[in-house]
């Protein structure tokens, strides 16, 4: 698999955690509202790194997957 694909899902979490990490120090600070959108969009970061990363690993048996 071509490293730029790797690259990209490696971002895609990235994303992830600088929102979530952000939402906490938001949240420490008090600043509810702020925190409460970073969450938001951790939680979109998460869920488009997730479909990406779900694209790269082929479904089937001995796929690894474990009928979740």
């Amino acid at each position: 698999m071509p490293q730029s694909i790797h690259n990209r899902a490696a971002e895609l979490h990235n994303l992830a955690i600088h929102a979530h990490t952000t939402a906490a120090a938001a949240h420490g600070q008090g600043d509810h509202p702020t925190a409460h959108e970073l969450s938001k969009q951790a939680l979109e970061h998460s869920k488009n790194a997730l479909e990406f990363a779900k694209k790269l690993v082929p479904e089937g048996p001995g796929s690894g997957k474990h009928g979740a």
